[in-house]
């Protein structure tokens, strides 16, 4: 009797590494730690200066005093601007992402499925065997003569 041998730990571990998903999850993260680049200049270089014409350009100023003073480490400080700042980035991320990324993809997928549907719908071309118009003839003629044989009156 043979045993089957388990596969090894480096075995088991190139066997995850090279699942598919593995590899897209890694793509996703390296791809979304660049993007957050791109995020961070677009919320330093525009939307801070914006908020800035109303108020301040460093969102973290925003907090409000819940204790009779605030200063230095003495009292309870609510930093309500830098959660703001937190969500605008989130909001700007989500919305960077899902226009330029996952409203033009599900657009290209829609495309491809409805070109594979509409090749599904397309009747294949039957391939009548050619007959010569003789062939033809006959079997129209036999046709006829099969109806007034079947009570049909000949005029």
């Amino acid at each position: 009797m043979s045993e089957k041998k388990e596969p090894g730990i480096l075995e088991g571990f190139k066997a995850f590494l090279m699942r598919g998903n593995v590899v897209d999850l890694a793509v996703a993260v390296v791809i979304g730690a660049a993007f957050t680049n791109i995020v961070n200049a677009v919320v330093k270089g525009i939307i801070n200066p914006v908020v800035g014409a109303i108020g301040t350009q460093n969102l973290d100023h925003y907090s409000t005093c819940l204790s009779s003073t605030c200063k230095g480490t003495d009292g309870i400080m609510l930093m309500w601007g830098s959660v703001l700042g937190a969500t605008l980035q989130f909001v700007i991320t989500a919305a960077v992402v899902y226009f330029l990324m996952v409203l033009p993809m599900a657009k290209y997928l829609a495309r491809v499925e409805a070109r594979k549907k509409a090749k599904e719908g397309t009747p294949e071309v039957i391939a009548i065997p050619e007959q010569s118009e003789v062939d033809v003839l006959r079997e129209i003629r036999d046709a006829l003569v099969a109806q007034r044989g079947s009570g049909h009156d000949a005029r």
